[in-house]
Parts: structure tokens; sequence; C-alpha cells
């Protein structure tokens, strides 16, 4: 079963398109399927990862908490509770 991870943001003032860049640049991980990134407004966006299974992300996961720890300087505080990012994954139910 396929499974996905959603992680929403928001970039500081003039950092919006570093931040693409950056997201473009990323390493491939393996069991990675599909990468996308939404703009959601002015400096707002979601990135979007489609994997192979829930055991591809979970193994993947130490190398994504170092890529967000590259781009923290460039993110907004969402809350306090949050931090920079509102990160969601769950198994893909439907799929088009």
């Amino acid at each position: 079963m396929k499974y996905s991870n959603v992680v929403r943001w928001k970039a500081k003032e003039g950092e919006f398109d570093n931040l693409i860049t950056t997201f473009k640049n990323q390493i491939d991980y393996e069991g990675l399927l599909q990468h996308f990134v939404i703009k959601t407004g002015e400096n707002t966006g979601c990135a979007v990862g489609i994997w192979e299974s829930e055991n591809h992300i979970s193994n993947a996961r130490p190398k994504m908490i170092e890529f967000l720890d590259s781009i923290r300087d460039k993110l907004e505080l969402l809350s306090n509770d949050l931090g920079v990012t509102d990160p969601v994954s769950g198994p893909v139910i439907y799929e088009l």
C-alpha cells in the first residue's frame, strides 16, 4: 500500500523562491515515488511525498529531518505547538 506525507510550512519574507530551489535539489529517497510542492498562499506551501510503503517513509525519516534542519532558518513559526512545520502522514486510500 502506498503511503503519503504532507508538510505545511510558511516561508520567511523573501525566502519562498529559495525554499522551492532547495526542495528541487533535495536528495532522492529510497521508495519515494513522487514529490511535489503546492503553493497555498503568498509565502505558504505544502510539500507532498508519495511513497512505496510506510516502511520506506519510516526509513527516510532521519534524512527528512536532516533536510528540515537545513531549511529551518528560512521558515516562519506556525505556532508554539507546531514549530515551523505541520506534518501529517498516512496510507493512500484512494487514487485516481
